[in-house]
């Protein structure tokens, strides 16, 4: 006899692998359903700034959600590596903003919330070509590395005694009384008791098929860069413009990104090839040294302002929402989780839940 699990999660990217390890350590059972590979979205294809890009210029409920989960990241990322043996090489590298014509609202919102920073003197523009205005340097922002974060938390379910089950794709809910009962897949059908849609870009569907309303959360494209760079090309990350360079360990540097409407294409471009590589050798010229060994796409949940939706279904009295992070999926991940987890099991929330209600403004 299968007993069915106390939590169902759809969707295995990011936020639903945090949504389940914060359910295990309540001591819930859980599951999770994914249509494709586990984290292999979104994920998986993004470079892993623990910060939005210019936070200033965000809505405070992202800053909300940013500022717990950079908290709870040194102890995440210490117990993934230690009990995985997987390391997600968070790297508190720091993060160097080359533009700030906003210099005003930049450090307001730094020191109004506790990040470290100081102006960045001319000896991080030892290497880097660009014309800095007013330019920051936060010396305390990490970055996750998005594929190792993502194979250490599975590892880590895993071991927790998850069930992961992958390339299973929702096709049917059953509503009974107000109530999901079971879903139906295309590996069959499965009793639920707590059901949370946490699908990325593919949540609005879902919701839809269970509903017969969706959340606005649509697909938003951003092609990456990887050079083969050696350690020590690169120190820092380095945000100029809209565009960004993430050194990782190894001295491989990622360049990103787009943001494209694009429906789900997932396809690669050669212009956004051309237009990457071009800023990447431009601002740092050792680049042109270093081959590109890969490039590739992913589809952000997008909203209209970036804040996602992490709620109770208003109806449907055992359905969940924890989805819509658009770019900020890895910095919102860890306190969208815990928030997620207090809504279901009604405890004190760390954060507080009304900007994210599928009510509210987004």
């Amino acid at each position: 006899m299968t007993t069915t699990p106390d939590i169902t999660i759809i969707g295995g990217g990011i936020i639903g692998l945090l949504t389940a390890r914060e359910f295990i350590k309540a001591g819930a059972s859980v599951t999770i359903i994914e249509k494709n590979a586990l984290g292999q979205e979104s994920s998986w294809a993004g470079g892993g700034i623990l910060l939005p890009l210019y936070p200033w210029r965000q809505s405070d409920a992202i800053t909300r959600l940013v500022l717990q989960s950079l908290k709870l990241y040194p102890t995440l990322a210490a117990q993934l590596a230690a009990e995985t043996l997987i390391d997600p090489e968070w790297t508190p590298c720091g993060l160097l903003i080359a533009k700030n014509p906003d210099i005003t609202a930049a450090v307001n919102w730094c020191d109004a919330n506790g990040i470290l920073y100081r102006p960045a003197g001319a000896d991080f523009f030892n290497t880097l070509n660009t014309i800095p205005d007013q330019p920051l340097w936060l010396p305390e922002i990490a970055q996750a590395r998005n594929p190792r974060l993502v194979k250490s938390l599975k590892q880590d379910l895993i071991n927790k005694g998850v069930t992961l089950i992958e390339h299973c794709e929702l096709t049917a809910v059953t509503v009974t009384k107000n109530r999901i009962t079971a879903i139906t897949t295309t590996n069959g059908q499965f009793a639920v008791n707590q059901l949370i849609i946490a699908a990325g870009a593919w949540t609005a569907q879902l919701f839809a098929a269970a509903t017969g309303d969706a959340p606005k959360i649509a697909p938003v494209k951003g092609q990456m860069l990887l050079f083969d760079a050696e350690p020590e090309t690169l120190s820092y990350m380095v945000l100029d413009g809209d565009q960004y360079l993430i050194p990782r360990r190894d001295g491989k540097i990622l360049a990103g990104s787009t943001v494209e409407q694009d429906d789900f294409n997932k396809t690669t471009t050669e212009e956004a090839r051309d237009r990457l590589h071009a800023f990447a050798v431009n601002l740092l010229p050792s680049l042109k040294n270093f081959p590109v060994i890969n490039h590739w796409a992913g589809l952000r949940p997008g909203t209209e302002h970036g804040i996602p939706y992490i709620d109770k279904h208003p109806e449907i009295g055992n359905l969940y929402i924890n989805a819509g992070h658009f770019r900020n999926g890895l910095a919102m991940g860890p306190a969208s989780a815990q928030l997620m987890v207090d809504l279901v099991l009604e405890r004190p929330t760390a954060v507080a839940p009304e900007p994210y209600q599928l009510t509210s403004e987004h």
